[in-house]
């Protein structure tokens, strides 16, 4: 019998990865961008100019390589593709020690 194993809800934690918050969050920028890239339709040249990017880079965000890009780049990208980015910072309920990081896109 094949034994199954409940994930955390975040892949780059499951698989050992090393700073798999941070991973999450950039893999969630990446994909809004490329979501918005691809509803207009851009290409990775055209993107690159409105992103501020080599195109190199722009490649390696949209295909999950983005150890070399800082959030606070991922976050900039999205404001040049027209998004309001809002960070909000609460206190953490007393039921957890330490508060989490996550994106909300509404």
């Amino acid at each position: 019998m094949t034994e199954i194993e409940r994930g955390t809800g975040n892949v780059y934690k499951d698989i050992g990865v090393p700073n798999p918050e941070e991973m999450l969050v950039k893999a969630q920028l990446a994909a809004e961008i490329g979501c918005i890239l691809k509803t207009r339709q851009l290409t990775q040249i055209q993107a690159a100019k409105i992103l501020g990017l080599p195109q190199p880079k722009v490649s390696e965000m949209l295909h999950g390589r983005f150890r070399g890009i800082s959030e606070t780049k991922m976050i900039e990208c999205l404001a040049r593709l027209g998004r309001d980015v809002q960070i909000v910072v609460k206190p953490a309920p007393t039921s957890r020690k330490e508060g989490r990081i996550e994106v909300v896109f509404v």
